[in-house]
C-alpha cells in the first residue's frame, strides 16, 4: 500500500505544478510566495486524497496512461491562471494529452496485426481420437452449482454467506468444480471475518455429492476494504496489468489459493498479452509472483479465460489487418458466445491438461455451420486450431444446442456446455441436457457432420457405446469399421453375461464371452441378438480394436436360424 501512497503524491505534485500559477506576479511585481505555497499545498493534499481513492475504490492500475483525461484538464485550468512561457509549457502538455488522446483512439487500427501476430495459432486437421475407457469432465458448470446449493447447510452460520463463482480444476487427479464460500454483504463480512472454506463437486461424475472443504479464508471476492483479495493484490502490484477475474485454485493438499492473470497491453492501453500470475494465499495474504513458464504445478488456469477469448477475437478478427473487419471481411473467424466462461469452455486431455476450447463461424448471418476449432493451454496461453475436415461442413456449437432443443422441445429441456471430441474417427458434439431447473437429464452425442446420427445416454460413457453402435451400423466412422490396423475377425464361445438396453427403435446387447472379451451389438445389425442369453454358444466377427466392447459385425447363436 506504500507503493499506492507514493504514486498518489506524485501525482498530486503533478497536479499541483500544472494548476499552481508558479511564475506568476501581482501588478506590483510581488511573487506572493506565501499565497502560491499555500495554494499548492492546498492542490496536493486534495489531489492526493482524490487519487488516492480512484485508486483505492476503482482498484485500476497507477500508470500515468490510466489518468491522462486528468492530466489534460488540470493543464489546460492551470495555463488560464498562467503567463508567459510558464503558460505555454501548461498549453504544451495539454497539447501532448489531446495527441495522447489521438493515439489511444487510432491503437486499434495501428496494432491490429500485432494483436494477430500475438495470438497466431499452430494448425492442425483433427484432434486425437477421444480414449473411451476415460470420462470426459462432462459435468455443466450450472447443473454443479445447483448441487452445491442443495448442500450449502453445510456451512457454518449458513446465513452469513453464499456461493461463489465455479472453477474446474484437476486436484489429486480428479477433475472438480471448486467454488469458495463468499460472504452474502458488508455487515456479514464484519462480523464474520474470515470465509470458512469452499465447496467441491466431480466435473466427470453427474451423480457425486457435493463436499464442503473447512479452509478459513481471511482473502476473498467478496471481502471488504483491504481483505478484498483483488484489492489486496492491486496494493502490493501498483502498475501491474490484470485481466480477467481472480480466481480460486486448490492444490494437491486441499489449500486454497487466488490467482490473477497479467500481462502487458499490445499498444497505448489497447490489446493484452498474458505474462504470468500473481497468486495469493486466501488464509495468510502471502502473495507471490510468477512468469508463466514458472506457474506451480497445481494451477491448471495460468491465463484466465477472458485473456484467451480476447486471443481468440484477434486470431479470428485480425488476419488480415483492421481495415479488412469493416470492407471485404475476407477470412474472417467469429469466436463462438457459447463458452461457459468468458465465451470459452475449459476441457482437459488425455495427459490431465487444462485447455480452453471455443469454436468458430462466418460473421454472415444465418449460418451455422463452423470454420474451425480452437483448443489453448490454459497453463502458457499457447493455441492450436483446428480446420476440420475439409471436405464435410461441421455444425457449430449453436446449431448442436439448437438440435437438442428440437430433440426435447415437448420436455422443455435444453443443451449446455457443447464440446467437440474425435468419438471414433467422427468429429462430434457432447452436449449435456438439463431440464428448465438446471438439473441434468442425460447426454447427448451428435455427429457435427451429419446431425442425424445421434443418440442420447444417461451417462457420457453409455451415450458413448450407443454412438459406437450407431456409427458401427452406418458405416459413418472408418475408425469404427476398421483399417488397415483394424481388420475383422471371428471367434466362437460361450456367453457369460448379456446385457440389453433400448436405443430407439432397436436394442443395444452387450454381451461377455468365456474367452474375457466384451462384445457389442445392435440389433439392426443382428435382430436375433436380442433372444441372446447367458450360457448360449456362439459364433462373432467383429472389429479387432482396442476398444473395452469389441464391435460385432455378424452373430450367429447356436440353436437359432436366420430366417432366409
Amino acid at each position: 500500500m506504500i507503493m499506492t501512497f507514493v504514486i498518489a503524491a506524485i501525482f498530486a505534485a503533478i497536479s499541483a505544478i500544472l494548476i499552481v500559477p508558479l511564475t506568476g506576479k501581482t501588478k506590483e511585481g510581488d511573487f506572493k510566495w506565501g499565497f502560491k505555497a499555500a495554494f499548492f499545498g492546498g492542490v496536493f493534499v486534495l489531489a492526493f486524497i482524490v487519487f488516492g481513492l480512484i485508486f483505492y475504490i476503482t482498484k485500476i492500475d497507477q500508470n500515468w496512461t490510466a489518468l491522462w483525461p486528468a492530466f489534460f484538464i488540470l493543464a489546460i485550468i492551470g495555463s488560464a491562471f498562467s503567463a508567459g512561457l510558464e503558460q505555454k509549457v501548461k498549453l504544451v502538455v495539454g497539447v501532448a494529452s489531446v495527441l495522447f488522446a489521438g493515439y489511444m483512439l487510432l491503437a486499434p487500427m495501428l496494432n491490429a496485426n500485432d494483436k494477430y501476430d500475438s495470438a497466431k495459432m499452430a494448425t492442425k486437421t483433427e484432434l486425437k481420437a477421444f480414449d473411451e475407457t476415460k470420462t470426459p469432465a462432462s459435468v455443466p458448470p450450472k447443473y454443479a452449482r445447483n448441487k452445491m446449493k442443495k448442500a450449502f447447510s453445510q456451512v457454518p452460520n449458513t446465513s452469513y454467506y453464499e456461493l461463489g463463482n465455479l472453477q474446474i480444476q484437476k486436484v489429486n487427479g480428479e477433475f472438480v468444480y471448486i467454488a469458495p464460500v463468499e460472504f452474502s454483504d458488508f455487515w456479514k463480512w464484519f462480523k464474520g471475518n474470515t470465509s470458512p472454506g469452499y465447496f467441491m463437486v466431480s466435473a466427470t461424475d453427474s451423480s457425486a455429492n457435493p463436499k464442503f472443504v473447512k479452509s478459513e479464508m481471511k482473502y476473498a471476492e467478496s471481502a471488504y476494504l483491504n481483505n478484498n483479495v483483488e484489492r489486496y493484490m492491486r496494493l502490493h502490484n501498483p502498475t501491474k496489468i490484470f485481466n480477467g477475474d481472480v480466481q480460486l485454485e486448490v492444490d494437491d493438499d486441499g489449500k486454497p489459493y487466488y490467482i490473477r492473470t497479467y500481462g502487458e497491453f499490445i499498444s497505448a492501453r489497447n490489446g493484452f498479452a498474458p505474462k504470468g500470475i500473481v497468486m495469493v494465499d486466501a488464509a495468510s495474504g502471502n502473495i507471490k509472483t510468477y512468469a508463466l513458464k514458472d506457474v506451480p504445478a497445481f494451477i491448471d488456469g495460468a491465463v484466465s479465460p477472458e485473456a484467451v477469448s480476447l486471443q481468440n477475437s484477434y486470431f479470428g478478427k485480425y488476419v488480415h489487418g483492421y481495415f479488412n473487419t469493416i470492407f471485404g471481411k475476407r477470412d474472417i473467424k467469429l469466436p463462438s458466445d457459447e463458452g461457459t466462461e468468458a465465451n470459452v469452455s475449459p476441457v482437459f486431455d488425455e495427459k490431465g491438461d487444462m485447455y480452453y476450447f471455443t469454436d468458430f463461424t462466418s460473421p454472415k448471418e444465418g449460418v451455422d455451420s463452423m470454420l474451425g476449432y480452437s483448443l489453448t493451454n490454459a497453463r502458457t496461453g499457447e493455441g492450436t486450431y483446428y480446420t476440420g475436415n475439409k471436405n464435410e461442413a461441421y455444425m457449430d456449437s449453436e446449431g448442436a444446442l439448437q438440435v437438442v432443443e428440437k430433440k426435447f422441445v415437448e420436455k422443455k429441456w435444453e443443451g449446455s456446455m457443447p464440446l467437440l471430441y474425435n468419438f471414433y474417427g467422427e468429429a462430434s458434439w457432447l452436449v449435456p441436457v438439463l431440464d428448465s431447473n438446471g438439473f441434468l437429464q442425460n447426454y447427448y452425442i451428435v455427429s457435427a457432420a451429419n446431425p442425424e446420427i445421434a443418440v442420447t445416454g444417461a451417462t457420457p460413457n453409455e451415450a458413448l457405446r450407443q454412438y459406437k453402435t450407431v456409427l458401427s451400423r452406418t458405416g459413418a466412422s472408418s475408425t469404427v469399421n476398421g483399417s488397415s490396423s483394424q481388420e475383422e475377425k471371428t471367434t466362437t464361445g460361450k456367453v457369460v453375461r448379456v446385457y440389453k438396453e433400448q436405443n430407439g427403435d432397436f436394442t443395444n446387447v452387450s454381451f461377455l464371452l468365456d474367452n474375457g472379451d466384451n462384445y457389442i451389438v445392435s440389433t439392426e445389425v443382428a435382430p436375433l441378438a436380442v433372444y441372446l442369453q447367458e450360457k448360449d454358444k456362439v459364433e462373432v466377427t467383429y472389429i479387432n480394436s482396442t476398444d473395452v466392447f469389441l464391435p460385432v459385425k455378424e452373430l450367429k447363436v447356436d440353436g437359432l436360424l436366420e430366417k432366409e
